[in-house]
């Protein structure tokens, strides 16, 4: 038996491989049709996520595969409520259909499989809900290299993106604001590109946080090669993610779409360093659109390094940002009174149990902290963070202690 003219018994257990084992046929056909999916449109293509949305990948791989005609498949989006001419379906089956190739989607799914990558899709348990804010612009699946577990920081996280060719003020400055960050407990996204990304990458990792990289290639070939062990890295104790196939070359529109996943990923984005023209202010582009809150690292006004940042908070609202704290003021869970409540005797309940849980004599691990307060290691983190505001906590070598105080 054949699925989209694959044979079902060697393109089956690829697809159980990289996502489960306990795939019922309906599910795998889902999983397998995204994959296609995913070589047939490029990344963004608005009217392909229609179509998906409306009759789920499979179907909508059919309708493509056997030749549906114009008005089917117009009449169809239209009934649905979406507004379509019969040109730009036209248009939109011209540009997919010369790229159906199943030999690709095999090949695509035996990479996936010796790179041991897992492939997510949208119904996934651990799938990044803020890639859902993309509507039809969303991926169709993402190709995962790393750990499931390391995405769930993603609901506390900052994208932190800037110039390639960043000078040593912009790279100084975004190692000290993430390093902050991570301390305050935020996941750190952003593109791995040489620079501020990479500044940014290498600076999480040194503190121990999590950190998620989003690549406009496949992930069986990192990119920049200059990255490869960075990259390495962080797959062994983050994520990396792209939304194209195995073996996929990264061009200038994939590094432009790239910037709309870093966008969504994260709940701010903040600019360290750009220039005039920069593809940073792109990612910035849509943060904005996306309501996303967005900073910008104001730089010396004679550096053109700097230029684009200073556009961002002259003409587009950004926020002047100079400090790990005011950028985690960026971030919707930002509270300014639970730092407050920490110092006036820890009347947050978040406080109270990460307290508890400490030891004024014996360093604990944040890991450890989580486990006895029963909270996330997310939100452990982040108490942590503000708590060593306030001076109520200490960090050493081996952990966390809780400060002791003075009776009287």
């Amino acid at each position: 038996m054949t699925i989209f003219g694959l044979r079902e018994a060697e393109v089956a257990p690829l697809v159980r491989t990289v996502t489960r084992d306990d795939l019922e046929r309906t599910e795998l056909l889902d999983r397998l049709a995204r994959v296609a999916w995913m070589g047939i449109a490029e990344p963004g293509d608005g009217h392909a996520g229609e179509l998906i949305a409306v009759q789920g990948p499979a179907v909508a791989l059919e309708a493509l595969v056997t030749g549906w005609p114009v008005e089917r498949i117009t009449a169809m989006l239209t009934e649905s409520g979406i507004i379509v001419t019969p040109d730009a379906v036209h248009e939109a089956l011209a540009r997919w259909r010369p790229r159906i190739d199943a030999s690709a989607v095999l090949d695509s799914l035996k990479q996936a499989v010796r790179y041991g990558l897992r492939l997510l899709a949208p119904d996934d348990r651990v799938w990044p809900t803020g890639l859902d804010d993309l509507g039809p612009h969303a991926p169709h699946a993402l190709w995962l290299r790393g750990a499931e577990h390391a995405l769930a920081p993603l609901e506390r996280s900052i994208a932190i993106v800037g110039a390639r060719a960043a000078t040593g003020y912009g790279e100084s400055v975004a190692v000290d604001a993430t390093g902050g960050l991570v301390d305050r407990g935020f996941a750190i996204v952003s593109g791995a590109a040489y620079g501020i990304d990479g500044a940014a990458h290498h600076a999480a990792l040194a503190g121990r946080g999590s950190t998620v990289a989003i690549l406009a290639g496949g992930l069986d070939r990192f990119y920049p090669t200059g990255h490869e062990s960075l990259l390495t890295r962080i797959a062994h104790s983050g994520a990396v993610l792209s939304e194209v196939p195995c073996g996929t070359a990264p061009t200038k529109w994939r590094f432009l779409q790239r910037n709309r996943l870093i966008a969504a990923l994260s709940q701010a984005t903040v600019v360290i360093e750009a220039g005039w023209r920069s593809g940073s202010l792109n990612t910035a582009g849509h943060a904005a659109a996306l309501g996303r809150a967005l900073g910008a690292v104001p730089g010396p006004v004679t550096s053109a390094a700097s230029a684009g940042c200073h556009r961002l908070i002259r003409e587009y609202d950004a926020v002047c940002v100079t400090s790990a704290e005011e950028m985690a003021q960026l971030h919707p869970s930002f509270d300014a009174p639970m730092v407050a409540a920490a110092a006036g005797g820890g009347q947050n309940p978040e406080v109270v149990r990460v307290l508890d849980a400490l030891s004024t004599r014996s360093a604990r691990p944040a890991s450890d902290v989580a486990v006895r307060s029963g909270l996330s290691m997310a939100s452990v983190q982040s108490t942590l963070g503000m708590l060593e505001l306030t001076g109520e906590v200490q960090e050493r070598p081996t952990g966390w202690v809780r400060v002791a105080r003075a009776s009287g």
